[in-house]
């Protein structure tokens, strides 16, 4: 997470590539090479690598705050370990999942790096179609327009963290 993004997106195309570490390592066991790199699941790994810290720090630090009494009065109240989770842990752990969401999507929908250098440009993310525009069709009318509507869903997603975020909790981001 504290390592630049780019480097790790690199990082996965030296891997993936099809002379990389992991088509030797097929190679080796006899499967034969695969085509890894430009294609959904590159794009897809690649943002899950590098957008996922991002999802669980913020569920960790709630967890890690909640009181451990309401854990062991549901189980002595009877319930099974699904129950727990679901009645318990999860409703206690919203905050942090809103609050990861959140800082999830607004990179995730601005990225336009890991789909160019994973996916070779054959997917279109929304990053992708801003630099587009701006840079090789030299639209900058419409691309500053889907920067507009791409800055009011991130005011959006901002609103609705808000929304969820409780009044007194203790837990809160802000």
């Amino acid at each position: 997470m504290w390592m630049n993004f780019l480097l790790r997106t690199y990082a996965w195309l030296v891997l993936l590539d099809n002379n990389g570490l992991i088509n030797k390592l097929l190679e080796a066991v006899g499967i034969g090479g695969v085509q890894f790199l430009y294609n959904s699941g590159a794009v897809v790994l690649g943002m899950v690598y590098n957008f996922l810290p991002f999802m669980v720090l913020p569920i960790y630090s709630v967890l890690i705050k909640m009181n451990g009494s309401y854990i062991e009065a549901a189980k002595d109240l009877g319930a099974t370990p699904r129950q727990v989770f679901s009645k318990v842990i999860f409703p206690l752990s919203l905050p942090g999942v809103v609050s990861g969401i959140t800082m999830v999507f607004v990179p995730a929908i601005t990225t336009f790096a890991i789909s160019r250098l994973l996916g070779g440009s054959q997917f279109m993310l929304y990053g992708d179609l801003i630099e587009n525009n701006f840079i090789y069709v030299n639209d900058w009318h419409f691309g500053s327009a889907l920067s507009i509507i791409l800055m009011v869903l991130v005011l959006i997603s901002m609103a609705v963290m808000r929304k969820f975020e409780g009044k007194d909790d203790e837990i809160r981001l802000w």
